[in-house]
């Protein structure tokens, strides 16, 4: 990040004494209460979000921390990678001070939260940690989330993790300030698309009003995440799409680790290829797979809104939303795609 942009993301954060405050949850009451009763009671609370973190991950994690760490607990907060970096679009993000790599995290915490995760395999090197938590909160938006906390606040309504992030920050007492809604605001305008997707409602542009209001750079911020790429990524793009193919309806490419590795690029900076893939007027779903450092392939779909690819991906082993979901496969680039478009064609 530029000096001036760290420069402006780092003045003394706001608070914003009277904002308007979410109201409404489907998650139940006994189940708010329960989790407020579980965060009072402890010291220490580990934070967990899953593998490869986007921004609703991250930023969800890191603005509950700052409440918990304004409340007097010690928090520790990290993902499952065995790479343990954080993506370079989300090093803007305040509070990665809270974090620390899986082997620093506690092996059996005695409160644990998880955020953005929909099953305990996706929080990688952490899962053993969550099998042992004597109590384990999970808090996500995934349809595909089963339930693996010992309490769950899981609305598959939400645009974005970090609503339920707002929402569990506002019961604990706490209030917006400019880190926090730094935090907040990358998680909701990541899985809104900045605001595109059809999850996209009232409630999330009041959310954004909320969050606006405490003196963001929103203009900065969305640079961070989006108008920014090293050199070499534009190498690997025009790899990427010299071999996409357009196949009955399903655009879809990939990425090889010596592709990357040809123009010194991290896998972390991936993510945007697909939302350029699924500009394709002629396909209503879009793929790609991304082979990581230890040779297995993320795949990424997106669907217009007529397929259901979180149905598709979860037959795979992966999951997600309705319209962009995901899975992980060890076979070959055409043994993963032949099994992907079988199911596409049931579907």
């Amino acid at each position: 990040m530029t000096p001036d942009v760290r420069d402006r993301l780092d003045r003394p954060a706001r608070v914003t004494p009277g904002a308007a405050q979410p109201t409404g949850s489907p998650v139940p009451e006994a189940a708010w209460s329960r989790a407020l009763q579980l965060i009072s009671q402890a010291d220490e609370v580990a934070l967990a979000c899953h593998v490869s973190p986007d921004g609703d991950a991250l930023g969800s994690m890191l603005a509950v921390g700052f409440t918990l760490r304004s409340m007097g607990k010690r928090v520790t907060a990290s993902f499952g990678d065995r790479d343990f970096t954080v993506p370079r679009l989300l090093r803007f993000l305040p509070g990665q001070d809270m974090l620390v790599p899986p082997a620093d995290y506690p092996a059996a915490p005695d409160l644990m939260i998880t955020f953005d995760s929909p099953s305990i395999g996706r929080l990688g090197v952490l899962a053993d940690s969550v099998r042992r938590a004597r109590e384990l909160i999970v808090v996500d938006h995934h349809p595909s989330n089963d339930g693996f906390g010992t309490l769950d606040l899981i609305d598959p309504s939400s645009a974005a993790t970090a609503m339920l992030a707002e929402q569990l920050i506002y019961r604990l007492g706490g209030a917006l300030d400019r880190d926090i809604a730094t935090c907040l605001y990358a998680g909701l305008v990541t899985d809104t698309g900045s605001f595109k997707y059809s999850s996209t409602t009232p409630a999330v542009h009041q959310m954004a009003a909320r969050l606006v209001a405490t003196g963001l750079r929103t203009e900065e911020i969305a640079r961070e995440l989006w108008d920014r790429s090293p050199f070499g990524y534009l190498k690997v793009l025009g790899a990427a799409l010299e071999r996409v193919r357009l196949d009955d309806g399903l655009v879809w490419t990939y990425v090889t680790r010596v592709d990357r590795a040809a123009h010194g690029l991290p896998y972390s900076e991936l993510e945007g290829i697909i939302d350029i893939v699924r500009r394709t007027d002629e396909a209503r779903v879009a793929a790609v797979l991304k082979e990581d450092d230890q040779g297995a392939w993320q795949v990424s779909t997106r669907s217009k809104g007529h397929v259901d690819v979180a149905a598709i991906c979860a037959a795979l082993g992966g999951g997600g939303h309705h319209s962009a979901a995901g899975f992980t496969s060890h076979e070959g680039v055409e043994e993963t795609m032949a099994k992907f478009q079988e199911l596409l064609r049931e579907a």
